[in-house]
């Protein structure tokens, strides 16, 4: 098994961080420094070159509101966000995915962040799966992957290399 790397490394000779507190008593200070590139480029190994993020948003169709939100949430993810790439609403299972679904893409880190806000307080009854994309697609719906909402188990076997 390969050893996991230091998140800190290039940070060894930085100078130590104040363990001070700011004025609410919780937080603690933090220095000034120059802005993350995470804020503009997505992190390797994330793969921008076609999409940084899939956002599958999952519903189950024999559930008669849960699918008329689903339709809803569709619609209006289409006309909130019409800059992210959004693909059809299935009404059955497809690929790894265990219950309809549809997706949306989303290129920059500023538009995960928005999304992934957006999502959180509309969302409704509906769960999401969030992945990255990078060369390893099992890894990217497995390891890196984010639930909001109740995880699905998905068929990783398609997935694997």
């Amino acid at each position: 098994m390969s050893e996991i790397p230091s998140l800190l490394a290039g940070y060894e000779n930085a100078d130590p961080l104040p363990t001070t507190y700011n004025a609410d008593g919780k937080s603690l200070t933090n220095i000034p420094g120059p802005r993350s590139a995470a804020y503009d480029d997505f992190p390797k190994p994330i793969d921008s070159s076609n999409n940084g993020f899939d956002f599958h948003i999952y519903y189950i169709p024999t559930a008669p509101e849960e699918a008329k939100y689903a339709a809803e949430l569709h619609e209006r993810i289409r006309r909130e966000f019409p800059e992210l790439r959004i693909y059809r609403l299935w009404d059955k299972p497809v690929g790894p995915h265990p219950v309809p679904m549809f997706e949306v893409n989303v290129f920059t880190p500023h538009q995960t962040g928005t999304l992934f806000a957006w999502l959180a307080v509309n969302r409704g009854p509906l769960s999401v799966l969030i992945h990255p994309n990078t060369d390893d697609a099992f890894r990217d719906h497995t390891e890196l992957a984010t639930w909001m909402g109740k995880p699905w188990p998905l068929n990783t076997r398609p997935l694997k290399k």
